[in-house]
């Protein structure tokens, strides 16, 4: 259990032997701040002082040697006291099973402390608990009362003196201890006999089917209950969970006001058929809803975010919706109006490392959201594996000490003890804006679904769970016993509740679901979108010359007071002539273009990444540090009407994409953007892609913008900084559930930003942005590009004017390899080859293609030329669609052929004289130059039948 405890104890007077830590005698021995009168340095001296004037006080008669030994009991007792502070929680009464076997520390008996058989000894405790002058006997019972009940509290890792003061009071505190009035408790009881009546009920209609009900952890309906009430009559107005599947329909039904004859139509398969509502549908217990519930005349609106089964994923995208609806209430600076609440297994809180990450999130600039409730049912089991297998710590919640959340440990057969913790973590989140965990020590009555045999690994546990009694037994039969209820209160709330269900069960098989309705509130305007082909999908993104003027002032004008670094300086010179030229636009002023006139329309701009104010590439200069006191300067926040923000986000992609997705998943007027380091970091945040972005849609029909920005190109940087792996989201498509390009154009980067939030739908966009492309002098575009009528297109043709009739072979392409194909070309004089750019990969552009092959009437061959290996990037995504485009363009027969890399388990080549002999070889291929030893394909062509 580890002894925190031992590196401050002092020696005691009345035991034999050296004792750990310093002696008594140190005149420094340290005690916390937190503990209230024990405040500040004590030393003997000081300590003999206080009991003399408190004596004197009250009437104590007592010589100096009474003085001197009151003196010595007095710093005992106190020390008594700051260890139960510290360590009473390992004594607490938390496992309902009564299987943990935990061993009672030494350190707090009356033994250790030499006050053995000394109970009614009177000992000077300057105000504990009241208390000035108190027994010994009845200082212990209170101890043991407070800290080693049903509730164990954590938090003297608190740095912060004022927070553990604070849950100091809280739980010592006799008007704050756990009190409920009888209306209150009834209430309680009503709401477990809910929470056990309505698995009860499932497990009896739906037999063997999977529900990963409560049972056993009944005691988080009415706290989740009391979050809402007390949370509502402390300002909140919106609280946002996310949770797994252990439990959520529980919490659908009875927290969340969810009709009980929708989710037993969805039981029977109703709202799974994706004809009911569009999409693909997912099992209930993934679904999410929204709902307003009143207590006490105060309205609170809560949503509960659909999830995968990959736990914890939610995690980030609670937060970051979160901070979004804040940004939308303008609570960004108290965050008193939207709470997250989040709820864990208790394995998965201590397996799972996006539960770190967006722990981390809690005091970090863009990302606070004032704190957030962790609420951990913890059935001390992980699908088959014990606790002592699934972590190497005494509590699930210890990774929550990082941070300093304090932790609130309680015995969930105790619903007003579990009910008392969500009270006092409201006040201290409401109070503070920080992190806070309930651990909720329960148990799981069957396996880990409802099919499931629990006795092959864990028999002694589960024969101990089928002779516990339920929650509502045990809380009704103390309720009885404090006459609270009558003898049949309960049993008659249980058959009113079942009348309720089987009512409900009935409707259910009448009931229609509506359509969903997926543009509410602020996605009302929006709708879904055309078919992927129609051209009517684009929209006209350019600006007015005089935005496009002002805008170029705003981005090359350095107020008087700011000293930039001279390199800076340099840069912003460059991008003065190209204002003043109209020519030579680069990718980063494009963009920035893009961001200032959003703002300027009215959109907000939020761009967040690991270094993205500076840029990777030092490219965006988004921010202008002063180099004599670091103030910063961020040119486009003085742009009126929308906000731009840009963040360093901290070292996270699993975390920092989901809180991103969770944020446009709130606001569609923002321009939401995560900006990878290097594009092929993104797999660290495969979860995120695979199960909200490319998914989310269809299974939970909801629409999302968020924009991925991951540098991708091959400049011999080797295996980890060439490759965004332009295959995987390419893999993922379909449905029009994304949009994946990789563009070359300064300007049609600039387009196709504006034209996600122009359109009045929205679509995850992923962009393959360039790094030689940044700086590349053919990579420019001029000013009428961003100006006039121009828009995103989705192919654009080759720079150099070669006629069609010309043209004997075409090379599609995208990204940095057009340019090196047009270099080489153009160089060796080639006046017979076109090359063509996809600059939106998916949805496949395939009808304007046809169309500019049509015009190619002696076109012979058409190669997909690429950087990446042949198993990599676009090569077997596109091959089908452009033979398509070719018959439809009336060149039935051809069939495309392939010029790049040879297949390849690693992404590139490490080694820079391989890297170029590569990059040679494929561009001749193309070209159909000499052959330099790499190989063309070709596809076998299909016999008919």
């Amino acid at each position: 259990m580890g002894n925190e405890a031992q590196d401050f104890l002092p020696e005691l007077p009345g035991q034999d032997g050296p004792q750990p830590g310093p002696s008594w005698a140190n005149p420094r021995w340290p005690l916390s701040d937190a503990d209230g009168e024990l405040a500040g340095a004590m030393d003997p001296t000081d300590m003999l002082v206080a009991v003399t004037e408190a004596a004197a006080k009250a009437g104590k008669v007592m010589d100096s040697a009474a003085l001197e030994q009151a003196a010595g009991d007095s710093i005992r007792a106190m020390l008594l006291v700051r260890l139960y502070r510290v360590r009473g929680h390992l004594a607490a009464d938390l496992d309902p099973l009564g299987l943990s076997h935990r061993e009672e520390p030494e350190d707090l008996t009356l033994a250790w402390h030499g006050f053995d058989g000394q109970e009614d000894r009177e000992v000077y405790v300057g105000g504990v608990f009241g208390f000035e002058w108190v027994t010994v006997g009845k200082l212990y019972a209170f101890l043991r009362a407070t800290y080693c009940g049903n509730v164990g509290l954590e938090y003297m890792h608190i740095a912060d003196t004022e927070e553990r003061r604070f849950l100091q009071d809280k739980f010592e505190s006799p008007e704050d201890t756990i009190q409920f009035t009888p209306e209150g408790k009834r209430a309680i009881l009503q709401a477990v006999i809910r929470g056990e009546g309505f698995e009860s009920f499932l497990g009896k209609k739906y037999v063997g089917t999977k529900r990963f009900g409560l049972d056993g952890g009944e005691s988080m309906i009415p706290a989740l209950e009391a979050v809402i009430k007390y949370g509502g009559a402390s300002g909140v107005r919106e609280i946002i969970y996310g949770m797994a599947h252990r439990g959520r329909l529980n919490v659908l039904a009875n927290v969340m006001a969810k009709p009980y004859k929708v989710i037993f139509h969805e039981f029977s398969g109703g709202t799974a058929n994706p004809d009911d509502v569009g999409g693909s549908g997912d099992v209930k217990y993934h679904l999410g809803t929204s709902t307003d519930r009143d207590f006490d005349g105060i309205s609170v609106h809560m949503s509960l975010v659909p999830n995968p089964s990959h736990l914890e994923a939610v995690n980030p995208v609670v937060l970051g919706k979160t901070r979004a609806q804040q940004a939308i209430r303008e609570d960004l600076a108290k965050h008193a109006e939207v709470l997250p609440v989040l709820i864990h297994g208790d394995a998965a809180f201590a397996g799972q490392g996006i539960v770190w990450e967006c722990l981390g999130f809690s005091g970090v600039r863009g990302y606070n959201t004032g704190g957030c409730i962790h609420f951990v049912i913890n059935n001390q089991i992980g699908f088959t594996t014990s606790p002592k297998f699934a972590r190497s710590s005494p509590y699930p919640s210890d990774v929550a000490k990082g941070v300093q959340a304090p932790i609130l440990h309680v015995n969930g057969d105790d619903p007003e003890a579990v009910t008392f913790a969500c009270k006092l973590a409201v006040e201290y989140r409401q109070t503070f804006k920080r992190d806070i965990v309930i651990d909720m020590w329960c148990y799981r009555r069957f396996g880990h679904n409802e099919g499931d045999e629990p006795k092959f690994t864990q028999p002694l546990m589960y024969d101990a769970i089928r002779k516990h009694p339920k929650v509502s037994e045990i809380y009704s039969a103390r309720l009885k016993d404090e006459k609270v209820v009558g003898e049949s209160d309960a049993a008659d709330w249980r058959k009113e509740f079942d009348d309720q269900l089987a009512g409900e069960f009935e409707a259910a098989k009448s009931y229609k679901p509506n359509e969903a309705d997926w543009f509410a509130g602020r996605w009302s305007g929006l709708h879904k979108p055309a078919d992927p082909e129609s051209a009517r999908r684009n929209v006209d993104s350019a600006i007015s010359a005089k935005l496009f003027d002002s805008l170029g002032r705003t981005l090359t004008t350095v107020p008087d007071d700011l000293t930039i670094h001279k390199t800076l300086g340099r840069v912003l010179d460059a991008k003065r002539k190209m204002f003043d030229s109209g020519e030579g636009f680069d990718w980063a002023t494009a963009e920035a273009l893009a961001y200032g006139s959003l703002v300027t329309e009215g959109y907000g701009v939020r761009l967040s990444g690991q270094d993205s104010g500076r840029g990777t590439f030092s490219q965006r200069h988004a921010i202008w540090v002063d180099q004599k006191d670091e103030r910063k300067y961020i040119p486009l926040t003085t742009l009126p009407h929308g906000k731009f923000e840009v963040y360093d986000s901290p070292l996270s992609e699993y975390g920092v994409l989901g809180f991103e997705y969770g944020f446009a998943l709130a606001d569609p007027k923002t321009l939401v953007l995560w900006e990878a380091q290097f594009g092929d970091f993104v797999n660290g945040a495969q979860i995120m892609i695979d199960q909200f972005i490319a998914s989310g849609e269809v299974k939970w029909l909801r629409a999302n913008g968020l924009v991925l920005l991951l540098p991708h190109g091959y400049e011999g940087q080797g295996p980890e900084h060439s490759s965004a792996r332009l295959e995987r989201f390419l893999q993922l498509c379909a449905n029009d559930n994304i949009q994946v390009c990789n563009i070359t154009s300064p300007a049609n980067y600039f387009h196709v930003l504006r034209r996600q939030m122009l359109r009045p739908f929205r679509k995850p966009l992923v962009i393959m942005t360039p790094k030689s492309l940044l700086r590349h002098p053919q990579a420019k575009s001029d000013a009428e590009s961003f100006q006039g009528e121009s828009q995103f297109k989705r192919i654009l043709s080759d720079k150099k004017d070669i006629p069609d009739k010309d043209v004997r072979r075409l090379v599609l392409c995208s990204g940095k390899v057009a340019y090196d194909l047009m270099e080489k070309r153009d160089a060796e004089g080639i006046e017979d080859i076109s090359i063509v750019r996809i600059e939106q990969i998916y949805p496949f552009p395939g009808e304007p293609l046809a169309k500019r092959m049509a015009r190619m009437p002696n076109l012979k061959e058409v190669y997909w030329c690429q950087e990446e290996p042949r198993n990599n990037g676009a090569w077997f995504f596109v091959q089908e669609r452009i033979e398509h485009a070719l018959t439809e363009a009336g060149h039935d027969g051809m069939r495309p052929r392939y010029a790049g890399r040879e297949d390849a388990a690693s992404p590139a080549t490490g080694l820079a004289s391989r890297h170029q002999a590569q990059q040679e070889s494929l561009v001749s291929i193309a070209l159909d130059l000499a052959n330099t030893g790499a190989t063309a394909h070709v596809t076998p062509k299909k016999k008919s039948k």
